[in-house]
């Protein structure tokens, strides 16, 4: 997805040089083509994520159409308090690159993992949150971000993701795609945990139920989304929210460990729908 990004975003520095690409020393071997190409839309701020939304804001505010380059919990944690009032107060046009989200930095521990980051990005007004579920959507998604006026958080995967769509699809912010119109079940996912969502549709045989999955605590993320539109609507409709605990991470190791140590990998995904749905019955 990481790739996709770059191949995007160098379009469009190529036919805009207002759009510049600012990150917190990181990004080698797919942000060298930025720096050696474009070296006047380039700034590398050093590790100094705070700064980095500070200076990406006051590029915003110059005119200029700005991306700025992180880690998920550094761009989200570390840098909350600028990414909050410098530019999402403001209302700029600063598109936040949000890598390795969810348990994609797994094996560095909890202060590398990013379950908190959807949620706290979410209760920040202006701010749009997307998470895509391939290298295809994460292009038409930068597509869009060059174009959208506000500010967005745009998490990405790092684990050489396959594509779940054919070609890059029309994106617009709201909307749902549909992968699959097989199975009894309703199920939302996002981000590259869509492909176990998908791969769990397989086990199932459970009617009348929707579960959100991601890689995220269950708590305010794509679940607690579906939830609030479920209430505001008044509808009664079962919901299993299928996600991280609300705990802090004691365990270390690889994204594919952990996410089958928390339930998340396509079996104990289907595991879990199955036991919900027979409790239902």
């Amino acid at each position: 997805m990481r790739n996709a990004f770059q191949r995007a975003l160098l379009r469009a520095m190529k036919a805009d040089k207002n759009v510049m690409l600012v990150t917190g020393d990181l990004g080698y071997s797919v942000l060298e083509p930025f720096r050696d190409g474009f070296p006047k839309q380039y700034v590398n701020c050093g590790v100094a994520e705070q700064s980095m939304m500070g200076i990406a804001a006051g590029l915003a505010m110059s005119g200029k159409n700005v991306f700025a380059y992180s880690i998920a919990p550094f761009a989200s944690l570390r840098a909350l308090e600028q990414v909050r009032d410098d530019i999402a107060y403001q209302n700029l046009p600063v598109k936040i690159i949000s890598v390795g989200g969810g348990f994609s930095y797994g094996h560095q521990g909890v202060t590398h993992c990013a379950i908190e980051d959807i949620a706290i990005m979410r209760a920040i007004p202006n701010m749009a949150v997307v998470c895509p579920v391939d290298p295809y959507e994460t292009e038409a998604v930068i597509d869009f971000a060059v174009r959208h006026e506000g500010p967005m958080y745009i998490r990405l995967g790092k684990a050489g993701e396959k594509n779940l769509f054919k070609k890059p699809p029309k994106f617009a912010p709201g909307r749902f795609s549909v992968l699959s119109g097989k199975g009894d079940v309703a199920l939302f996912a996002t981000g590259p945990l869509t492909w176990n969502a998908l791969e769990a549709m397989s086990f199932l045989r459970a009617k009348g139920l929707l579960v959100s999955v991601e890689e995220h605590n269950v708590m305010g993320g794509l679940g607690g989304a579906i939830a609030e539109v479920l209430a505001e609507g008044g509808s009664h409709a079962p919901l299993l929210r299928l996600g991280v605990p609300d705990v802090f991470l004691k365990k270390i190791g690889s994204q594919e460990y952990l996410r089958d140590y928390y339930n998340l990998s396509p079996k104990k995904i289907a595991d879990a729908i199955l036991r919900r749905a027979k409790r239902n019955r």
